[in-house]
């Protein structure tokens, strides 16, 4: 449909960057052609996010007038229905943002009557404590490692080096390396079991 209206203006031209021209210049026969051609794909999809056919309408109306206001802004590098379905999307959370939000104690599994209450994602705070003072102690017996394996060992447990990685950065034979790595452990074991600290 578009690309027909554009065909006799720039034949070599994609149909993204044909839009993206059309929208600097606020083309109104553009604009009619991709309504036309959008409008069922789009409202569709505020119906979901929205769950309300006279929202999605009004939300419907309220993208086309951002992409007239913004049709500057797209560049046709990009297929113009992901930027216009990003345009839709903005538009409804904008709009859900605005709406009460829905108390947790309100939001409740139908089956069982108990809140909803969010999966936590991530190491608890706990956890991030008691690994920072794992990463404290471990620094800490580390600084008292001669420094000749002090470094081997960063590069390879903190570092996540490869030993030929390691051969290579520091210009010593593979088999020395292993030899700084085992002897650096073998001075750091007993610190980390609390010998020295």
């Amino acid at each position: 449909m578009i690309a027909t209206a554009f065909s006799l203006l720039a034949p070599m031209e994609t149909e993204e960057a044909q839009i993206a021209r059309g929208l600097r210049r606020r083309d109104p026969e553009l604009l009619d052609a991709l309504i036309e051609q959008y409008q069922h794909r789009l409202l569709r999809y505020l119906l979901h996010l929205t769950n309300n056919r006279a929202v999605a309408e009004d939300l419907f109306q309220e993208v086309w007038v951002r992409v007239l206001e913004k049709g500057h802004l797209y560049n046709g590098r990009n297929r113009f229905v992901t930027w216009l379905m990003s345009i839709a999307h903005n538009v409804a959370i904008d709009y859900l943002r605005k709406r009460n939000p829905a108390s947790l104690d309100e939001m409740q599994d139908a089956e069982e009557g108990v809140p909803f209450e969010p999966e936590a994602t991530g190491p608890s705070p706990f956890d991030e404590a008691a690994a920072r003072q794992q990463q404290e102690i471990l620094d800490e017996a580390l600084e008292r490692v001669p420094p000749l394996f002090r470094e081997v060992l960063v590069l390879r447990f903190q570092e996540q080096m490869k030993l030929e990685e390691i051969a290579k950065l520091i210009r010593i034979p593979i088999a020395t390396v292993k030899t700084r790595i085992y002897r650096g452990v073998n001075a750091l074991r007993p610190l980390l079991k609390g010998g020295a600290l």
